[in-house]
């Protein structure tokens, strides 16, 4: 007998089998009545690449029974970790579906519950490298549902971090993309026009020689490095990239390069000289990190030697040539005690900016000021294309206060490198009015703000890690306008940038998403519409009722009285106010 007030841990044994045409859902794989007797015994958590699927990407089902005996209170399945995406049904009914790698998710299932056996079918979709269920499932009864959620971490304290990175607008450029040359140079003449566009922070992609052996593509990944100690020659000199560290500080900004610690090219300086610090496999031979990333050898961290020449090439970087920081590529495929005591060491230089491309709690600890929050974005066109409600973002922030440290500073973003690249870029993912929606969404919610370089005009190309594809700056001229209008807001408003997140409910929950941010006297009042159409939506709650709110930014009424907090918005309108 399951006693009521003990969840019930789901891993173990479960059934698998592979769906590389994706059919399952049309052919009712879900169903209670399908036949499962060929599904292969697999033991979750893992990743498939441990059931002999190296190099497959795609869809994958899982099932298992669990037999509950007591079915009185609500209940609560809870996901620790899918990797990527997932749709669950509890005895041939939908119960939810969560797009994004890492972040727990957990559904309702009380009206889908029965007592005894029931069927749980669970569908993943891996978009690249090892899927599968990767953490923890359980089903916990709903009041408990905080304590399985919080970690560890949210008892702790985020690492202090500098104000000019906690208030930092981040433009991460692809030199390749980003001027007519293509170069160092070429981002210097551009300075003044970040500089009015509000950005305060440089993110500057790898910017060291590209390696040719297994290279994709004609140039190659930046992100299969050749030589940590040198510049690529494709983007202009030493003394080129000087020139434009110095200008970059007389502007009053701060510039950081991309670190790719886990891997570097076949025919780098690195595996030449040192092959015994690369990851080698039972017959002796060096292996990539997975079987999709075959232009590069993966690096051994178990090596101490070289964790040694990492810190010093980092530290060269810092202290030498004077940039400000780095954005660690893959920071969850290095050991976390390498990043605390690069750290350290960083800092006895001077404070610097670190952001981890991961979503690890542990990280804010010692190491970094940002992770990547890949949540928002996994989940913003499910919200655009009607099949989520806005709702989502409220269930994300209140599981990260859970799951992190608190004042951990999350990174903010409608789209990056990755996904421009392989994904879409923001205009054609989610439409230009989605592009503008998401774009206020992303720097006005709690987090640092990140726009990846053409956003500004509304770059409708992807830009090939691979090639170099040009930016066409002549366009995209309301685009420009609304990222120097978010960029001055935040600026202005200290409560968007370090205040207190309060949801607001609205008549129109699953398309309008509201919410109060306040840090003493300032407060800031966010609508923005995700609908397709014009709405009127009742804002509700004790935060909003009672105050005069005017408008400072976007295409909503001029203010809301006191007495009525009636407003409009047109498709995918947007409106910030404050009260005085």
């Amino acid at each position: 007998m399951q006693k009521k007030e003990s969840p019930i841990r789901l891993d173990g044994t479960w059934h698998f089998a592979v769906d590389s045409t994706d059919r399952g859902v049309a052919e009712g794989w879900f169903r209670t009545d399908w036949d499962r007797r060929d599904w292969r015994e697999i033991t979750v958590p893992d990743y498939w690449d441990r059931y002999n699927l190296e190099s497959y990407d795609g869809v994958g089902w899982y099932w298992r029974t669990v037999v509950v005996e007591d079915t009185s209170a609500p209940m609560t399945l809870y996901f620790a970790g899918v990797d990527d995406d997932a749709d669950v049904w509890l005895n041939g009914e939908r119960v939810g579906s969560h797009a994004g790698y890492s972040d727990a998710f957990w559904f309702d299932v009380t009206s889908h519950l029965r007592k005894g056996k029931n069927d749980l079918v669970v569908r993943v979709v891996d978009k690249g490298g090892p899927g599968g269920i990767y953490k923890p499932i359980t089903l916990v009864r709903s009041d408990r549902i905080d304590d399985v959620l919080r970690t560890k971490y949210s008892r702790m304290k985020a690492r202090p971090s500098a104000e000019w990175v906690k208030n930092a607008v981040i433009y991460e450029f692809y030199v390749r993309s980003f001027s007519p040359e293509g170069t160092f140079r070429g981002v210097e003449k551009r300075l003044p026009e970040l500089k009015r566009l509000g950005v305060t922070v440089l993110w500057l992609m790898p910017i060291h020689p590209v390696g040719e052996l297994n290279r994709k593509g004609s140039l190659g990944s930046p992100y299969s490095v050749r030589d940590y100690y040198a510049v690529n020659p494709e983007f202009g000199t030493l003394d080129d990239f000087r020139s434009l560290v110095r200008a970059v500080h007389a502007a009053g900004m701060h510039i950081i390069t991309d670190l790719v610690a886990n891997h570097t090219s076949w025919d780098s300086v690195l595996l030449m000289e040192h092959p015994e610090w690369f990851t080698h496999n039972a017959e002796g031979a060096i292996v990539a990190p997975n079987a999709d990333w075959t232009d590069v050898a993966d690096l051994n961290y178990d090596q101490h030697e070289l964790r040694k020449y990492m810190i010093r090439m980092m530290k060269y970087w810092v202290a030498d040539e004077h940039i400000d920081g780095y954005r660690c590529d893959d920071a969850e495929l290095v050991p976390t005690d390498f990043w605390e005591t690069a750290r350290q060491e960083l800092d006895a230089i001077k404070p610097v900016m670190m952001l981890s491309e991961g979503t690890l709690p542990e990280h804010h600890v010692e190491a970094f000021d940002l992770t990547y929050s890949w949540n928002v974005y996994d989940v913003l066109g499910k919200v655009i294309n009607d099949t989520t409600s806005a709702t989502i973002f409220n269930a994300l922030l209140r599981t990260e206060s859970y799951q992190f440290p608190r004042g951990s500073l999350r990174l903010r973003f409608n789209t990056n490198h990755d996904k421009n690249a392989f994904d879409a870029p923001a205009v054609e993912k989610f439409g230009p009015g989605g592009a503008m929606a998401s774009a206020v969404l992303v720097f006005t919610m709690p987090g640092v703000p990140l726009i990846y370089n053409g956003e500004e005009v509304g770059n409708p190309k992807r830009l090939s890690l691979f090639e170099r594809v040009p930016i066409d700056w002549s366009r995209g001229e309301a685009f420009r306008t609304l990222y120097e209008g978010l960029t001055a807001l935040r600026a202005a408003h200290p409560a968007l940038r370090e205040g207190d997140d309060q949801p607001v409910e609205t008549t129109d929950a699953p398309k309008i998403y509201a919410f109060v941010r306040s840090t003493g006297a300032d407060r800031a009042l966010v609508v923005i519409s995700f609908a397709r159409t014009q709405v009127t939506t009742l804002l509700k709650g004790k935060s909003v009722a009672g105050s005069v709110w005017t408008r400072v930014f976007g295409n909503g009424p001029e203010s809301l009285p006191a007495d009525s907090q009636r407003i409009t918005l047109p498709a995918f309108g947007y409106a910030v106010y404050v009260s005085r």
